[in-house]
């Protein structure tokens, strides 16, 4: 099973995540982050997270409180323990400074969310299927 850390501060997009996995039949172990700090805290497994499953992969929104998502993407690709997990930027941001700047630390994906829930489900379903069967099954036989 899939261990994933939904990093958004927003309590109705973590609901419309967890509804569009739930109405694509996915069953993951799904760990929710609402800002930069907690997500940061999760990761290094501190300050309350110390028994917290590592991610298999990490679906994050750039704009959080305390550490912004590109801060905390800076911060993962930075550190040897944490650099090989996919990190899947999900946000509303279209800019292209943000675009190139989170390629440019090393993001994975980047997705931007559909107003229409049909194609959010759609996008949820994607996004599942790579990550969970081609990315993470490969990654899971090397390391």
């Amino acid at each position: 099973m899939m261990n994933l850390l939904l990093v958004e501060d927003n309590p109705g997009d973590v609901r419309l995540t967890e509804e569009a996995f739930n109405m694509n039949d996915i069953v993951l172990n799904l760990s929710v982050a609402y800002d930069g700090e907690q997500a940061l805290n999760f990761l290094f497994q501190r300050n309350g997270y110390e028994n917290a499953p590592r991610p298999d992969a990490i679906l994050m929104d750039i704009n959080i409180p305390k550490y912004s998502g590109i801060e905390v993407l800076e911060k993962i690709k930075k550190d040897e323990n944490l650099k090989y997990i996919p990190v899947v930027m999900l946000t509303t941001s279209n800019t292209k400074l943000d675009l190139t700047r989170c390629y440019d630390l090393g993001v994975n994906a980047y997705m931007v969310k559909p107003i229409d829930f049909e194609r959010f489900l759609t996008m949820i379903q994607s996004f599942y299927n790579f990550w969970n069967s081609s990315v993470i099954t490969v990654k899971k036989e090397i390391f």
